[in-house]
């Protein structure tokens, strides 16, 4: 309130200040402005610019002045504002065989690793908690909620988790269960879910429903879509057709990953899905500090606008090339006329 009051003074003030400077302009306005007595059609709100950056400013100072200083600290975000990244990761032995990547010589688990590796560059991975739930004919929690990405990257180290299994038939749909037991009592719209598969295996029912804190779900597929390889007796490779139905049934995103990493566009999307307007974080602080700097520009330009054009009359006589040269022969004829009358006397 007393930021206000005192915007108000300085509002009145400014004001009456302008009107007594009017009123001195009115007098000598053919002498500034010419004949005409009038400033530029734009150089008539300069007034209103004055009196409202003033107030402006005014109100910004005396709110920084009064708030409470802001203490910031690298790298700490508040815990709601923290958001959750699920990766659910096939482990079954088709993720070992070697036709990912585009040179066809990647292990599927490889290629798995250098997607996300490219995705954990550029998402912002502080804002995030991640867990893992490697999936093969059962689903089991590998790392819950954890900042430490070095953790994560070693989980994509080729490391043979499908040995912690019993073999037997991938079912993809169980870590999708346990992605969903584990994310239910989540923030609304805080989780990304990563699906990570060859779809080598996948039942066509059962598909499990996400909790409302599931705000976006990519699958990521890895392997030779094409030729593909033969392992226990069946032919292997990446079912683009069914992970594309799963995307679709998870009301999320498919991405062929074998060749290609997460486009920056679906990055983004990631990043900013489920979360608030940054309007909406805005406080009386950052409105302060808005209003000093654009009132602060505006009242430094006008004089230097108002002194270039502020008025489009020029003063003086303008003389061309030619006369100018003219009365320059004029002068030097002078010149030497007057040297040779001492001489004839």
């Amino acid at each position: 309130m007393v930021a206000e009051l005192a915007a108000l003074v300085v509002f009145v003030i400014a004001i009456g200040a302008e009107q007594l400077h009017a009123r001195r302009i009115r007098r000598i306005a053919p002498l500034v402005f010419g004949p005409a007595a009038q400033a530029a059609s734009w150089a008539r709100f300069a007034p209103v610019m004055r009196v409202l950056s003033l107030t402006a400013l005014c109100w910004g100072l005396i709110t920084l002045m009064l708030l409470t200083p802001k203490i910031h600290v690298a790298e700490k975000i508040d815990d709601s504002e923290m958001k959750h990244l699920l990766i659910v990761l096939d482990v079954s032995p088709s993720m070992r065989l070697a036709d990912a990547g585009q040179e066809k010589d990647q292990t599927r688990m490889k290629r798995a690793a250098v997607v996300m590796n490219s995705f954990f560059a550029r998402a912002n991975m502080h804002r995030y908690r991640t867990s893992v739930i490697a999936v093969y004919n059962s689903a089991k929690r590998v790392v819950e909620e954890t900042k430490d990405m070095e953790v994560i990257r070693n989980i994509f180290n080729d490391l043979p988790m499908h040995h912690a299994f019993v073999s037997g038939e991938t079912d993809l749909f169980s870590g999708l269960q346990e992605a969903g037991e584990l994310s239910k009592p989540w923030n609304p719209r805080s989780t990304t879910l990563l699906l990570i598969s060859d779809g080598d295996t996948v039942p066509g029912v059962g598909m499990p429903k996400m909790p409302v804190s599931v705000a976006n779900a990519v699958v990521i597929g890895v392997g030779d879509s094409v030729k593909g390889s033969f392992i226990n007796g069946h032919h292997s490779r990446q079912d683009v057709s069914t992970l594309r139905q799963v995307a679709i049934r998870l009301n999320g995103t498919y991405h062929n990953g074998n060749e290609k990493h997460l486009s920056t566009d679906l990055i983004d999307h990631l990043a900013v899905g489920g979360e608030e307007n940054p309007f909406e974080k805005l406080t009386r602080r950052e409105y302060a500090l808005a209003a000093c700097g654009l009132s602060a520009l505006i009242y430094a330009l006008l004089p230097w606008l108002l002194h270039y054009w502020g008025t489009g009359w020029k003063p003086g006589v303008l003389t061309s090339r030619r006369n100018r040269e003219q009365s320059s022969q004029n002068s030097d004829r002078s010149r030497k006329s007057k040297q040779r009358q001492p001489a004839a006397s």
